[in-house]
């Protein structure tokens, strides 16, 4: 693995590497409240496969870019973090893959500036607009989703993640293993507040005018994902008109790719082929 240190703007995003210089660019896109390192399993697979595999720590996680209040974490700025990446990388197009977060942040990059995305993996987050569907008729998914009640409220979710020892954190991450390095993180001062402003920034205009999207897409979503539901997932498809694969892992957690990275590794090189 290589260390990168890209600039976009004033920012400066910490990235993991692996794979020729010279592949075909690949962005991996991490979520909440995690890191690049949640990709640790995945990146050597499409690495020998003559990919070039990179996966930043996004805003809020790298240190050089932890600006400051809720607003420059609004979903324009982490679409214009992606598009900065890739011009910092050198890239017209890259094949983009994002879990949690990541993926609200890839299904925005992909439906918006298709230009730049080769290729679309989603994994656990359906399309916004499906999921915006689902909380507004779907009474499973309003509940799945009361969390994010609590981590828009600063200091109160804060408090209730950290407290005990983390127990909060633990909790969240449930039985995941290897937790150790995104707590290391989320315990420095101020840095799970910069993460939670994703939450607290969330605004439906957001989702004015985003479109379906057409650049070959596949979403991977499991039944055992107790955030995200089914009714989400499954519309999903109505808001994807390009080339569309969608796959269920059964008996796995919403932690895809630590708990299933070679299922999935599987899949994201048949899709990348697509490409």
């Amino acid at each position: 693995m290589e260390q990168l240190q890209l600039p976009v703007g004033d920012l400066l995003f910490d990235a993991v590497a692996d794979g020729p210089p010279d592949g075909r660019p690949v962005l991996l896109l991490h979520g909440f409240p995690q890191t690049s390192w949640s990709w640790r399993h995945v990146m050597p697979g499409l690495a020998a496969a003559g990919f070039r595999v990179v996966a930043p720590d996004q805003r809020g996680y790298s240190p050089g870019a932890r600006p400051e209040g809720v607003e420059p974490y609004r979903m324009p700025h982490l679409v214009g973090d992606v598009l900065g990446l890739l011009d910092a990388l050198g890239a017209e197009q890259a094949d983009v893959i994002g879990h949690d977060w990541g993926a609200a942040v890839a299904w925005q990059t992909a439906t918006r500036h298709p230009e730049r995305v080769r290729t679309l993996t989603a994994v656990s987050v359906p399309h916004p607009l499906a999921f915006v569907q689902a909380l507004r008729t779907d009474e499973d998914q309003r509940q799945r989703s009361q969390y994010m009640k609590l981590f828009q409220v600063e200091g109160k979710a804060e408090a209730v993640l950290l407290r005990d020892d983390d127990a909060g954190l633990h909790t969240f991450f449930g039985d995941n293993a290897d937790i150790e390095p995104y707590l290391d993180l989320m315990r420095q001062p101020g840095v799970l507040t910069k993460c939670l402003s994703w939450y607290r920034a969330q605004d439906l205009s957001d989702i004015r005018d985003l479109g379906p999207t057409f650049v070959p897409t596949l979403y991977v979503w499991s039944d055992g994902d107790l955030a995200l539901g089914r009714a989400a997932a499954e519309a999903t498809a109505q808001h994807v008109t390009g080339p569309y694969r969608f796959e269920v892992f059964e008996g796995v957690s919403h932690w895809v790719p630590e708990e299933a990275p070679e299922r999935l590794t599987e899949l994201l090189l048949e899709h990348l082929a697509l490409g």
